[in-house]
């Protein structure tokens, strides 16, 4: 079967590229990699590890002659990776980002490709670990994995299944949303929650005993808290560019928490029974990635 793409034209060489890179390969949906990272230490460590066949000098030369484009860059990079890579950008091209928030990248993308808008399909793949870097690339990031596909009334159809069908290659399970839909929903169950165990754990350290109170926690606290081992500069990004949906998530999470803080301080037991019980119902019957 002759591979989907010719070239690939990968901008930003670390985990999520890298791995996107290798999982393309193994597929066989790409014949050549053609890489630029921001650090040339990055790229020639993707040519050593086989992630990339080619390194570009820019990501102008990244996308020569690519027939799909990835930006695996941080959010708050996008609009100047667009600025940097527009005047090679083709209509035949697909452009995808992984962002972990769409609405800014989108409107990056309309400001800057014009024209070109129909090429790009904005992607979010649902993975990572906790380690950044080209060194933890794997082929196997993406497997299994749920991608969601936001495009706009612009976006060209052919594009969109070419994008679909590539993550489809790769093992993914993929959807589509609305840019604001998406971004809403990831403050909801993603962002607030990051956040939340970023402040937990600046409340207990803030104390003069918290030491002594994290030497006491247990296996709960570790469950809650994982995350905010999370990377600081990836965090810092995803919560700026999602600002205006996390504050709209954190209102409605407040007014919940004051409520049952309410009941406690009253003494209601029984309502506040009942509120937990909603809650436990709730979480029992969830199940990851997909839809009851």
């Amino acid at each position: 079967m002759a591979a989907m793409f010719e070239q690939l034209g990968l901008i930003g060489c670390g985990l999520m590229g890298g791995s996107f890179a290798l999982a393309m390969k193994r597929a066989g949906l790409v014949k050549r990699v053609v890489g630029y990272s921001k650090s040339p230490s990055t790229t020639e460590r993707a040519r050593q590890m086989g992630v990339i066949d080619v390194e570009a000098p820019s990501a102008l030369l990244a996308v020569s002659g690519a027939d799909v484009v990835l930006l695996a860059v941080p959010v708050a990079a996008t609009e100047a990776t667009f600025k940097a890579i527009r005047h090679l950008v083709t209509n035949s091209m697909l452009i995808m980002d992984v962002g972990s928030t769409k609405r800014e990248v989108v409107d990056a993308a309309r400001r800057v490709l014009r024209d070109h808008i129909g090429s790009f399909v904005p992607a979010h793949p649902i993975t990572g670990k906790e380690l950044s870097g080209v060194e933890h690339a794997d082929p196997d990031l993406y497997h299994g994995k749920q991608v969601i596909l936001t495009p706009i009334e612009k976006t060209q159809t052919a594009h969109l299944k070419r994008a679909q069908a590539l993550w489809e290659g790769l093992g993914c399970h993929v959807q589509q949303m609305a840019p604001d839909s998406h971004d809403a929903a990831f403050a909801a169950v993603s962002h607030l929650p990051h956040l939340l165990a970023f402040a937990l754990i600046h409340a207990i350290d803030g104390q003069a005993h918290g030491k002594d109170f994290l030497g006491l926690a247990g296996p709960g606290f570790r469950d809650f808290t994982r995350i905010a081992a999370s990377d600081p500069k990836v965090w810092r990004d995803i919560l700026l560019s999602n600002r205006v949906e996390l504050v709209e998530q954190a209102k409605m999470f407040q007014r919940s928490l004051m409520n049952m803080l309410h009941l406690a301080e009253t003494g209601a037991g029984e309502k506040l029974e009942e509120m937990i019980a909603q809650a436990s119902q709730v979480r029992a019957q969830w199940h990851m990635g997909r839809k009851k």
